[in-house]
């Protein structure tokens, strides 16, 4: 046994070894961007974008501004597709711009990082010493101590704002399992369940739950960890977890709700755990029955402010800024008035003002809210998706994105000037002739405007004609924005020589709530007339095929594919449907978030009333007018809409004689996530809509 650990332990340390010494090296604009970008273009075809060039993208994440606010630390995730996976790296540069300076190397995920209170090391998670546990170094990736040893690893944590503690989440076990329950029989394998949400996206409920512990941290050690849930059947993130300005107080938000009752509701409640009297008070016990998420406490510790959904059930309600004041003891509602959403608040130095995300008009910009006076005032304006704003030195820093290039750092002047300080995939983009898109507003049918983005293939000529598909958005309250998806990739389906329709339909948000809501117990009426309108009105287009036309969608997007399957009049040729639902009855008693088919379906499917969804609405029930060839995607973990709802929409096609394809992966869940797997799709995709839609074929 001695032999075996010490050969553990070296195993251990020359692994260490060969990470701690590598040299740090710039990483953009240098000799390894320039090689990704040489073997990027092996796969080009030529100077587009292809599923292959896709995944040698790096994906920028988790930006952070350092205390003084002169530096910026962020990730960047790489894939290999031949391994089959990606490796997340830690970087910083200059709040001014200039080249990157990457942190960490190891071929095992290091991630998480997080400046400490004075800027003078840098927090990050890693793993390479077997559970995840928190490491520090220097701000030029110098010195890594691991100063952590939880007992199984951790998955998050964050820096009060004194810095003499630390919060982070770590999975406990408060549950039986079948093994504790019989342990005559160790190699049985079942699971049992007396309750609801016994199993949640892609995973089945296990007998752990995610809690937050708080630690003293002195000397690079912690001490007097406590679990501030103890004994507790639920889960919390550090996401929403959050120091108050002397570390007297925290919050926290979660849903204190377990089986059936945590199915049926959105009701997250903000909880303040006062160490200074030890007590736990739910700050929104009362009025606040939808989702409270994501509180952010003030730099002078006087306000604490979070997102609040109004509505009981309603995952996709406005979402709120509401703000507590802790010398009043009173709430506001700073949003009222403001028909947007709003998310990722971030006070200014002075707690006079609170930066923050909200989509407008299929676009996501950087607003800030007046605590004074409640002035809302947007600062950003243009084609693309911010994704988190940041407190700089006398600026903002912002992380976005648009349809042609993915997440990159911006620099935001008071007055919304932008300027770009990452340049991650640079080198690979400048190889590509990108596909343009255009903003295009079509009346429909009730005698309102959409926005439908159009995206043309590279090098579009007008004088020529190419096929479109019509693009389905899921949610079914998810608007078709600026975003640069890694599977429903724009780029990528233009660059395949389509014209991409892509419309703002009813029930995506960004136009005021009334057009967001008005989808809900309504899957089949007006939202598909907008459907129908966007392709018709582009259909007109010279350049258009109009005997060429496809449509492709997922989940909800997935639904309206068979919705239109049966009601489409011989518009469409190919029919793509990615994990959609094709039976709202057996929708409704398979998925795991009761909540979200009780409100959209209007109820249940054995109320006495029965909701009209089910007898209007249900795709099955016009199976007889399919006669469009079909592809349909599922995986075996979505538990969402679980997969039977696919092999139902299949097995139909194939009993009505449909021209059908199935294309399963045990492996995947509602999303195609695993790289090899994902570029499979892309290359199933385009075959099928090539083989139904190009007309030389």
């Amino acid at each position: 046994m001695n032999r075996f650990l010490i050969i553990i332990a070296a195993t251990i340390t020359l692994f260490m070894f060969s990470c701690e010494n590598v040299k740090i090296r710039k990483a953009t604009n240098s000799k390894q961007a320039n090689e990704t970008a040489a073997e990027a273009t092996e796969f080009v075809n030529p100077g587009i974008m292809t599923p292959e060039v896709l995944w040698k993208l790096g994906r920028v994440s988790e930006v952070q501004v350092s205390p003084d606010g002169k530096n910026i630390l962020f990730a960047i995730t790489r894939y290999e597709l031949a391994d089959n996976k990606g490796d997340k790296n830690i970087f910083v540069m200059s709040a001014e711009g200039g080249e990157p300076v990457q942190l960490t190397f190891c071929k095992k995920s290091e991630y998480n990082g997080i400046w400490n209170i004075d800027g003078s090391k840098i927090g990050f998670i890693s793993s390479k010493s077997g559970d995840a546990q928190i490491w520090e170094m220097n701000i030029d990736g110098s010195s890594k101590t691991q100063i952590s040893n939880i007992e199984g690893g951790i998955s998050s944590f964050n820096y009060s704002n004194t810095g003499n503690k630390i919060a982070y989440s770590k999975s406990v076990k408060i549950d039986a399992t079948t093994l504790d329950m019989y342990p005559d029989l160790p190699k049985a394998n079942a699971k049992i369940y007396d309750d609801l949400m016994y199993r949640h996206w892609d995973h089945w409920a296990d007998e752990s739950y995610s809690h937050i512990f708080t630690a003293d941290f002195k000397d690079s050690k912690l001490s007097n960890n406590t679990d501030l849930m103890e004994g507790e059947r639920f889960d919390a993130s550090i996401g929403n977890c959050a120091w108050n300005n002397d570390d007297s107080k925290i919050a926290i938000s979660y849903k204190r709700l377990f089986g059936k009752e945590y199915a049926v509701s959105t009701n997250t409640e903000v909880y303040i755990y006062n160490f200074t009297n030890n007590t736990n008070i739910n700050l929104t016990e009362i009025g606040f029955d939808g989702y409270d998420n994501g509180p952010v406490w003030s730099p002078n510790g006087r306000y604490l402010v979070w997102s609040s959904m109004a509505t009981p059930g309603f995952e996709s309600d406005k979402n709120r800024i509401m703000l507590y004041d802790f010398e009043t003891r009173k709430t506001t509602d700073y949003s009222e008035g403001f028909d947007q959403s709003s998310s990722d608040f971030a006070f200014s130095a002075d707690s006079k003002v609170i930066y923050f995300i909200s989509g407008i008009e299929a676009t996501y910009q950087v607003y800030s809210v007046n605590l004074e006076n409640k002035a809302i005032r947007q600062i950003t304006k243009g084609d693309h998706n911010y994704q988190s704003v940041a407190i700089a030195d006398h600026k903002l820093i912002g992380s976005k994105m648009n349809m042609k290039t993915p997440t990159e750092i911006y620099a935001i002047s008071s007055l919304g000037e932008e300027t770009q300080l990452s340049f991650t995939n640079k080198e690979i983009l400048d190889e590509l002739t990108p596909a343009e898109f255009e903003k295009r507003w079509i009346e429909t049918t009730d005698g309102k405007k959409e926005l439908v983005w159009v995206i043309y293939p590279p090098n579009f000529d007008k004088n020529k004609k190419y096929p479109a598909l019509l693009y389905c958005q899921g949610g079914p309250q998810s608007a078709v924005s600026q975003f640069f998806s890694y599977r429903w990739n724009f780029q990528i389906m233009a660059s395949n020589g389509y014209i991409v329709v892509a419309p703002n339909r009813r029930g995506l948000p960004t136009f005021g709530q009334e057009w967001n809501d008005q989808i809900s117990g309504d899957y089949g009426g007006q939202n598909m007339d907008d459907y129908i309108s966007a392709i018709d009105a582009l259909s007109k287009e010279s350049y258009v095929d109009e005997n060429n036309l496809g449509a492709i969608g997922a989940s909800y997007g997935g639904y309206s594919i068979y919705w239109l399957a049966g009601h489409h009049e011989g518009r469409f040729k190919a029919l793509i449907s990615h994990c959609g639902i094709f039976d709202l009855p057996s929708m409704y008693a398979a998925t795991e978030e009761t909540f979200f088919v009780q409100h959209d379906l209007g109820g249940a499917p054995w109320e006495k009333k029965q909701p009209k969804s089910y007898k209007e609405f249900n795709p099955r029930n016009f199976v007889g007018n399919w006669d469009a060839p079909i592809l349909v995607i599922t995986g075996g973990y979505d538990f969402r809409i679980p997969y039977a709802q696919s092999m139902q929409a299949f097995n139909a096609a194939q009993l009505q004689g449909v021209p059908s394809r199935f294309l399963f992966f045990p492996d995947e869940s509602h999303f195609v996530v695993q790289p090899q797997n994902s570029v499979l799709w892309q290359r199933e995709f385009k075959g099928f809509l090539d083989k139904y839609l190009k007309t030389e074929n």
